[in-house]
């Protein structure tokens, strides 16, 4: 990858990490409760967003490669990971790999979650 690719990629990656403190904070400050709808709302919008996008390239109306790359390595992945997990499901579900959508949603989310419990054991286990 040149480095002109990266730096289009970093541009993005600070827009969407701004964008995503941006969301949470307004959504969080004025949706009081337990769930977290802050992540919940940057998680739907990127994943919205993400599709809007990959339509655009796979019907060549964005074709800039610097462009895709700020909007959708860059942005979309400091905004969230979660939408390229949702374009990837998509995209297995229309393809009819519904057994495969399904595995890759478990260990995506299972997965996630048991990792980031260990790790928080981990750290809590020479802290704590």
């Amino acid at each position: 990858m040149k480095f002109d690719t990266y730096l289009a990629i970093g541009i993005g990656g600070f827009i969407g990490a701004i964008l995503r403190a941006y969301i949470n904070g307004i959504v969080n400050s004025n949706i009081k409760h337990n769930i977290p709808f802050g992540t919940l709302s940057v998680n739907l919008i990127g994943s919205f967003i993400l599709g809007i996008l990959i339509g655009l390239i796979q019907y060549q109306a964005l074709q800039n490669p610097y462009l895709k790359s700020m909007l959708t390595t860059g942005m979309m992945g400091a905004l969230t990971t979660f939408s390229t997990f949702a374009i990837e499901n998509f995209f297995l579900l229309k393809n009819g790999l519904i057994t495969e959508s399904i595995i890759y949603i478990l260990l995506n989310v299972i997965g996630s979650i048991i990792l980031a419990g260990s790790g928080f054991k981990i750290i809590q286990s020479i802290y704590g």
